[in-house]
């Protein structure tokens, strides 16, 4: 959820304080959708602590001499269905990763206060709306 989902969420809440039942749903909403974050990034989590495991013992038969050093790697992004099969695939994945790399040295080249584009207030008072898709908030 983004803060200003936060603030429309508190401001209904204030303006509709009476409304008992409203306020249940809404938490319980809120409730299902921070387990339902929470468990995307246990997993997420996970998947990164495979790969990561993966890459290091990849790193670690490289250096150990190993004839198959790529084993640990292949059998994990094999095992998530990430393999490239051919050659077209191949060459998106490799323009994919120069791309990627390009992006992050010109990051890395822009001094800290340019990196994060800064934040634009409009004019007037703030229009309270819930700008998120998930939910909507009773009325």
């Amino acid at each position: 959820m983004t803060r200003s989902e936060f603030d429309d969420i508190r401001a209904h809440i204030a303006a509709e304080a009476d409304h008992h039942d409203d306020l249940l749903l809404l938490a319980r909403s809120l409730l299902d959708d921070l387990e339902a974050a929470r468990m995307r990034e246990a997993t997420l989590r996970s998947y990164y602590l495979r790969l990561l495991t993966a890459a290091r013992a990849t790193a670690a038969a490289d250096a150990a001499g190993h004839p198959e050093p790529l084993t640990f790697l292949t059998a994990e992004l094999g095992e998530r269905g990430q393999l490239p099969t051919g050659e077209a695939e191949v060459n998106r994945i490799l323009a994919d990763a120069r791309t990627a790399a390009a992006l992050v040295a010109s990051l890395e080249r822009l001094p800290a206060r340019e990196q994060v584009p800064p934040r634009t207030t409009g004019k007037g008072a703030r229009a309270r709306r819930c700008a998120g898709t998930s939910r909507t908030l009773p009325r």
